[in-house]
This record gives C-alpha cells, structure tokens and sequence, in this order.
C-alpha cells in the first residue's frame, strides 16, 4: 500500500474521532490490561526535563509528566483534531506545551540533539516507515536520552477465539487466524470507519531500534496482575489477556 494513502486515511480516521479518545490510554498507562509506569518506573524522575510525545493524542500524557515537573512538554501529532484538545487541555492545566501537527515519518523543526526523553503511547505502531522513525526519534534525543514506547503486542492481532470454544466456560482455547511472520497491510474497521495498520514482530522492533543507535533497557510484555487473576472476568479481553499478552513497552537509550 502507498504510505501517504495510508497516512492520510488513518489521519481522517482521527480527526473524525479525535472526540471519542479523548484521555483514552495515557500514563501512567501503557496499554489494556497491561502493567503501568506506577510499577515499571521507567520514567524515574523528569523534574527539569525536556520531553517530546510522538503521537501525543489529547494532551493527558505530557500533562502527566508536567505534574511531576518535566521543564519543557513538546508534542507531536498528524491529527489537528487531537492537537487542539491537546491545545486547550495543557492550558486549562497551566501547561504551556509545543505542539506541532505533522506524520511522525515527516521531516519537522524539532530540534535535533535535545531532549532527555522521547516516548510514544500506543502510537508508534502507526508509522508506515519503521526504520525512519526511529532514526529521527535518536536524532531528538540527547546522547544517552531515553526513547520509550508501548503498542499491541504482536500476538494479539495474531490469535483469537475459535468459534467452537467462544462461549465455553472450561477448556477455553485460542487459535491462530493470521501469520505472526506476515507484516503486511492490514485494514481494520473500527467504528462507522477503518485504520490501515501494519502487525510487525518483536525482532522487527528490535532489530530497527539498534539500527538506529538505540540499546535497549527493559522490553516488558506483562499483563497488569487484575487481569491474570480475575477468574470471574469472563469478558473476551479478560478471557484473552489471561492467556497471552495484549500489550508490549520497551525501554532503550540512545548510544
């Protein structure tokens, strides 16, 4: 598939819905059902950091990191709907914040050498260009900065229900419905519309984030204790989450 189509329908998908996610899955939250910076700490302390959100989304994020003192909040991001409730958020919060409308695969006037961390909540996974993103995002950052970022963990778009089991209490099991080796293009229908999505696997991320002068620190893929405990959640998230994980965070540094 051609990226600016891909770019372009993903980025009409969240300008139409901007409304809908708003303060949706933002730290301390990494991801569903998955474990949150309150146990991973990888943040530590931010108090006169610069800070830069690829994927910023509503604002609630940078706001997180302005509570807990980050000097300087920059974020970027392809829908100018999500940037003007990023926009008015950080000002009713007191947060004066740099943001900037544009594809993560683009070339901006983020500075480049500057800050301390780059992160990315459930948006990296958007990029059609990988290797390019990664790369701008260590041009961004300081030498030794931090890079952090969650997505759906790979298996999650690989496996499913099978229907006979579906509606089984005891004996639950899932099945492969698509190649965890496949990474092509993927369209998605989510509510009255459809994202264009690509599942790559974990040495895929891996392999692009040392090529890009990036080692990694920590990768978790830990579901949050609530979801593996619950027995009596009997939803599918909950069911699924019991027996594989939903979402994925790594944690590298710049070399």
């Amino acid at each position: 598939m051609d990226s600016d189509k891909i770019i372009d329908n993903n980025k009409r998908y969240w300008n139409e819905h901007a409304d809908f996610w708003f303060g949706t899955t933002a730290l301390p939250e990494y991801g569903v059902n998955f474990v949150t910076e309150n146990e991973l700490h990888f943040f530590q302390d931010v108090a006169g950091k610069k800070v830069l959100e690829i994927c910023c989304g509503s604002g609630h994020s940078l706001k997180y990191l302005g509570d807990r003192k980050a000097e300087e909040l920059w974020g970027l991001d392809v829908s100018q709907s999500q940037l003007d409730h990023a926009g008015e958020y950080l000002k009713e919060n007191g947060y004066p914040a740099k943001l900037l409308c544009a594809s993560m695969e683009e070339n901006t006037d983020i500075p480049t050498n500057y800050f301390d961390y780059v992160y990315s909540i459930y948006g990296i996974g958007w990029t059609t260009d990988l290797q390019g993103t990664f790369r701008k995002i260590a041009s961004y950052l300081k030498k030794d900065g931090i890079f952090i970022f969650s997505w759906h963990h790979p298996l999650h778009y690989c496996v499913s229900w099978s229907c006979e089991e579906r509606n089984i209490i005891e004996g639950e099991n899932l099945i492969f419905t698509r190649s965890y080796f496949d990474e092509s293009y993927f369209k998605m229908p989510v509510h009255d519309s459809e994202v264009i999505l690509c599942n790559r696997k974990i040495s895929t991320y891996i392999n692009t984030l040392a090529d890009a002068g990036f080692v990694i620190e920590r990768m978790v893929e830990q579901n949050d204790r609530e979801t593996l405990e619950n027995q009596e959640d009997r939803s599918t998230k909950a069911r699924k989450g019991r027996m594989c994980p939903i979402s994925m965070c790594f944690k590298a540094r710049k070399q």
